[in-house]
């Protein structure tokens, strides 16, 4: 089955620990809706730094990565589906495309 990469970008992190506890609680309930089809649930990432030619940059780029997460679907429109309801999306956005086996 293809695999999917969902790439988070921006969101921010909870201020309290009663709001980390309720974020984790949404995370754990949209990943056990999605069942077999978590690959790998991922993790958040620390602060990027983004190397080109011209050198490294501190700040992560335009839109920095904030974490990721890998499901399997049949497409990638199913994988785009599932994104519904992914709690990330109440103050961020997710990059889904397909991991292409080399």
């Amino acid at each position: 089955m293809p695999r999917f990469m969902l790439a988070y970008h921006g969101g921010k992190m909870p201020e309290t620990q009663e709001e980390g506890a309720a974020m984790m609680d949404r995370w754990r309930a949209w990943f056990e809706s999605l069942g077999d089809a978590v690959a790998d649930p991922g993790n958040p990432v620390g602060q990027s730094k983004t190397v080109s030619a011209a050198g490294v940059s501190d700040d992560g780029g335009a839109n920095p990565l904030s974490g990721y997460s890998i499901l399997e679907a049949e497409t990638i429109e199913a994988a785009i589906a599932m994104t519904d309801g992914c709690p990330h999306l109440e103050g961020g956005s997710v990059e889904v495309a397909e991991i292409i086996v080399m």
